[in-house]
């Protein structure tokens, strides 16, 4: 390796750590403003049915999807800065902008916003998998997720208050307005944390691909296990007044508090548990939350299912993750992060469609079941499978850098 201007070598997770969660957390805030209002806002206002419902959430995945891998190499070429303030940046002109009404609008914007998400996660998450000592790399994924279920936290109950009280338009140009403060705040991330990467000519082939094969199979179990939060996401806030409930914003806060407590108090378990047993123990959770949201049908059995689902999405991601990153050469490995993340689109975008259609077939009960469903698949998937097995060792830690 070469170093390069500005290199931050890695250390405990400290003072630039922080500022990686602190400046990904205006985005995720700005975004989870959105879960709640986006639904109600095609079906009141423009008055669309499950499946466009289901189109206009699900188009941030697909585009997403679509434009991870070439995110992942721009990274791994030009610095994880530029993915974050950049993707702020399209992400937040794309929000404020849903105010155009339409339905084909929404959906043109929504994918743009997608391109910006997808630059934003992969440029902060891989910074954080920068950050982090090899053994505590499950750890590094469950605390850099406190940006993101922070924002689900916060958001939602903020943009339902917005959405009631002063109405959509002005939720869009809150939760623009904090994805661009997102962007200005991500200017203070370094360009690089560790040394510049320098490529092994004999990996070009593998880092030319779409995917990297690293992430491939961690990828379909995070497919499978990840399509309830599409369902979830997508139809909770029709569910909530179906149920009478005044709102879903107390809905979203609970799961969020229940992955965030998992994942900071907890920190360690996917490190413990390992890439074997974790995802297994999350996909059971997440198997009985799901169904149990749709089979006891009122406000009891919705709080409390949630809490049951919310468990087992706080423990699948960060098992699986250290795998990508173990496997993938360090020169690559914005682009195993963009791949296995690529898989959370999909899942997100195929989902939505799917699960819009059986509403449509059903009802919003039988989406919940039909996504518990994909997760027992996912359980029955991760089983059979021989992914290598990371888990924490007792290896020391490298002394914290200055200021840390």
């Amino acid at each position: 390796m070469t170093s390069t201007a500005g290199t931050d070598p890695p250390g405990r997770f400290g003072a630039r750590f922080a500022l990686v969660v602190c400046s990904s957390s205006f985005y995720f805030v700005g975004v989870g403003l959105l879960a709640p209002v986006l639904p109600r806002y095609v079906k009141n206002v423009l008055h669309g049915g499950g499946l466009e419902i289901g189109v206009v959430v699900g188009a941030f995945a697909v585009s997403a999807a679509l434009m991870r891998s070439f995110v992942g190499r721009l990274g791994d070429s030009r610095g994880r800065r530029v993915l974050v303030v950049g993707g702020c940046v399209v992400a937040g002109l794309s929000i404020l902008c849903y105010g155009i009404d339409g339905l084909a609008v929404i959906v043109l914007m929504r994918l743009i916003t997608g391109a910006g998400e997808a630059a934003v996660f992969v440029g902060a998450a891989t910074t954080a998998q920068d950050l982090a000592p090899t053994d505590r790399r499950g750890q590094a994924a469950s605390l850099f997720s406190i940006a993101i279920y922070g924002g689900i936290a916060i958001g939602p109950p903020i943009g339902e208050w917005i959405y009631h009280h002063h109405g959509a338009h002005t939720v869009w140009v809150v939760a623009g307005t904090l994805c661009l403060a997102g962007a200005l705040f991500g200017t203070t991330l370094p360009r690089w944390v560790l040394p510049r990467p320098v490529p092994d000519p004999g990996s070009a082939g593998v880092r030319r691909r779409f995917l990297h094969p690293a992430a491939v199979r961690p990828g379909v179990i995070l497919t499978l296990g990840a399509l309830g939060y599409a369902g979830f996401a997508s139809f909770i806030p029709l569910y909530a007044d179906h149920l009478g409930l005044k709102g879903a914003g107390p809905v979203f806060v609970e799961y969020a508090v229940v992955v965030l407590a998992v994942r900071i108090v907890g920190a360690r378990l996917p490190d413990v548990l390992g890439s074997r047993r974790g995802p297994l123990v999350a996909l059971v959770f997440q198997t009985t939350g799901l169904i149990g949201m749709g089979a006891w049908a009122d406000a009891t059995g919705l709080y409390m299912m949630t809490a049951v689902y919310a468990f087992g999405v706080s423990l699948l991601y960060p098992a699986l993750f250290p795998v990508v990153v173990d496997a993938a050469p360090e020169a690559e490995r914005g682009h195993a992060i963009a791949t296995f993340s690529l898989f959370f689109d999909v899942s997100q975008g195929l989902g939505s469609l799917l699960l819009g259609a059986v509403v449509a077939a059903t009802n919003l009960r039988g989406a919940f079941i039909a996504a518990g469903l994909a997760s027992g698949i996912g359980w029955w998937v991760h089983k059979r499978s021989r992914l290598p097995q990371h888990t924490h060792t007792a290896e020391p830690l490298p002394a914290p850098s200055p200021g840390e």
